[in-house]
């Protein structure tokens, strides 16, 4: 269990198992991009310690860059994506995955995928640790999921609550 300011956060996945559902991803990503060389774009803040961990684990030439957005106000979507550090390298013609920690409303990622399209990349893939379906709100085809969860507010593994916990191993979950 764990407190941050007025919220209590009870367990949901052990660290374990996300290094393992991890490992899984990355040896999917390898087999699959095994002769490109993807260009790897994280989504900060989240996703930093997924994007790290997974990126341990491919084991074929890519390279790495961040994006940073945010769409959060407390514990809820805002619905409205602010984009505060953009992409400098030039993804034109470049294998592209999308790494996020979670997709809920699919709004953000549904904008960073509008913005890179126009850019022309030759394959863009999106890659998430976790997924709430029933939250979702706009149409998105999501090439690798870690897990699939229920619409419940999470934290830890680089999720965090007005900017606290993100330093957790495992990943916590509202309690009821």
């Amino acid at each position: 269990m764990l407190t941050i300011k007025d919220k209590t956060f009870v367990p949901f996945i052990a660290a374990d198992t996300i290094q393992n559902r991890v490992q899984e991803l990355a040896s999917q990503i390898s087999r699959d991009y095994a002769d490109r060389q993807p260009l790897i774009i994280g989504v900060l803040n989240g996703a930093v310690v997924f994007t790290a961990d997974l990126l341990k684990c491919i084991d074929i030439p890519c390279e790495v860059t961040f994006i940073r957005v945010a769409s959060y106000a407390s514990t809820t979507s805002t619905g409205h994506l602010k984009q505060i550090l953009g992409l400098n390298e030039s993804i034109e013609g470049r294998h592209v995955l999308i790494v996020e920690d979670i997709v809920d409303t699919g709004l953000t990622m549904a904008d960073i995928c509008e913005q890179f399209q126009a850019a022309n990349p030759a394959s863009m893939a999106l890659v998430t640790l976790l997924y709430k379906p029933s939250a979702l709100q706009k149409d998105l085809h999501l090439d690798y999921v870690g897990f699939e969860i229920e619409n419940r507010f999470v934290l830890g593994y680089g999720l965090d609550y007005d900017g606290l916990g993100r330093n957790t191993k495992d990943i916590l979950v509202l309690a009821d």
